[in-house]
């Protein structure tokens, strides 16, 4: 093992860098290859902010002063569904993503 890794750092070429590097890191629209898109019934939710905890991507925000209380961005929403699974009032569902409504 240790010799695969002296063979490996020998091997690695140096690189000089000539100023500041600066990486800018801006996300897509990743919303756009997504199949399934969630819906809420805002009558049955109880605004626990449960689908906001667990949604991977960060794209839900519950309000809880406004009666449309949820809101997606679905720019960046991949339709994963985790949302709809961890609802305790089940007032998510997934639908298909070129459907009305």
């Amino acid at each position: 093992m240790q010799k695969q890794q002296e063979t490996l750092t020998n091997k690695s070429k140096k690189c000089s860098v000539y100023g500041p590097v600066a990486n800018v890191y801006a996300a897509a629209n990743t919303g756009s290859w997504r199949l399934e898109r969630p819906k809420v019934d805002f009558e049955a939710c109880v605004k626990c902010g449960t689908c906001e905890k667990y949604c991977p991507a960060n794209v839900i925000d519950v309000i809880k002063d406004k009666v449309e209380c949820i809101e997606i961005d679905f720019n960046y929403c991949k339709g994963c569904g985790i949302c709809a699974n961890e609802c305790p009032k089940k007032c998510i569902s997934m639908v298909p993503e070129r459907s009305e409504g």
